[in-house]
């Protein structure tokens, strides 16, 4: 599959790097925990993200509850590895308001 190259610890890192808010969780995943201003933003970001998702053709595991969402990027296919499509799609959803 294109773009599901794993990648390494130095390449996760550069990546997390350009991309504020977002963390390496315990279980390897990319992932972002995004306080918003109200439920209504809450709700659209989760359709922006998602319009973002489709788009891709990837998809992350989301939470939400009231104000927050809760992302995570891993790529199934690839034994839950962080692969480029994962940091493709980390970049995108970096650059929503």
């Amino acid at each position: 599959m294109a773009g599901s190259k794993v990648l390494d610890d130095a390449a996760i890192a550069a990546a997390l790097a350009a991309c504020p808010g977002w963390t390496l969780a315990d279980d390897g995943a990319l992932a972002l925990k995004r306080r918003l201003p109200s439920a209504a933003a809450a709700v659209g970001f989760i359709a922006a993200v998602g319009a973002l998702a489709e788009g891709q053709g990837h998809h992350p595991e989301l939470r939400w509850v009231y104000r927050e969402v809760s992302l995570r990027l891993v790529t199934h296919d690839a034994g839950d590895a962080v692969t480029e499509r994962d940091v493709e799609l980390m970049r995108a959803i970096a650059e929503l308001p």
